[in-house]
């Protein structure tokens, strides 16, 4: 039972109001209620619990096993209802649980890349969430997390710092028939990682950064277009 999860999600709004500076975009996209797939980089040990006070609807964590070695993280990953997920034996149990978990209309939060990026920027994700949406055609929600980097986990009730959550609009992959195969696994994950690294800083963006500087020069074309068409006119 997650008796501890609004409890920390209140303590991180009263807290960080005066301790912090977390900025969060875009708390109006997120489905109050059914099935979700919340899609979020992973930059540090912070990220979980930015992650409860930014969302404003309680959410299932798929995190991995390690975190409960330690009779600290054991404890707190129990009390805000996190499920241990085994990283080196493909995620099935907790996959199990959370195809039971959407089929119960609640949200979950998975990291696609597998884990916290050392670098800060993305990495190329797994396909565990991709599988999952397909699966169900679950809504998939991507975040945006910047900034949680800052300052060590220990010191998450005194941040000193400033950090920002960026959320951003709901999408549902495409209905298929037949099986789910490897690309079309690929062919989503990428799908989710790009509308996460739209999301961010460019610095943040890895190696999904090419996949989106077409659409960014287009779109500079396209305005320097209609500039050009206005600047006609007026002559």
């Amino acid at each position: 039972m997650a008796w501890l999860y609004q409890p920390s999600r209140r303590f991180g709004q009263i807290v960080w109001s005066v301790t912090g500076r977390l900025k969060i975009t875009g708390k109006e996209a997120m489905p109050p209620f059914g099935p979700l797939l919340v899609a979020s980089n992973h930059l540090s040990l912070n990220d979980a619990g930015t992650l409860v006070v930014a969302l404003p609807r309680p959410i299932v964590f798929l995190a991995k096993k390690e975190l409960w070695e330690s009779s600290i993280g054991r404890f707190y990953c129990n009390a805000v209802g996190a499920v241990p997920l085994d990283r080196e034996r493909g995620g099935g149990e907790a996959l199990r649980y959370a195809l039971d978990a959407l089929q119960k209309d609640q949200a979950i939060l998975m990291f696609p890349e597998g884990g916290i990026s050392q670098t800060g920027q993305l990495r190329q994700a797994r396909t565990g969430l991709a599988w999952l949406a397909l699966k169900t055609q679950a809504p998939i929600l991507p975040v945006g997390i910047s900034g949680s980097e800052k300052f060590p986990s220990w010191r998450m009730p005194v941040p000193l710092s400033s950090w920002e959550v960026n959320i951003g609009t709901p999408f549902t992959p495409p209905m298929v028939e037949g099986p789910i195969t490897k690309p079309l696994l690929n062919s989503v994950t990428n799908m989710v990682m790009e509308r996460i690294a739209a999301l961010l800083p460019e610095s943040y963006r890895g190696v999904y950064a090419d996949a989106l500087r077409p659409r960014q020069a287009q779109g500079r074309l396209l305005v320097d277009s209609l500039g050009s068409d206005r600047d006609r006119e007026s002559s």
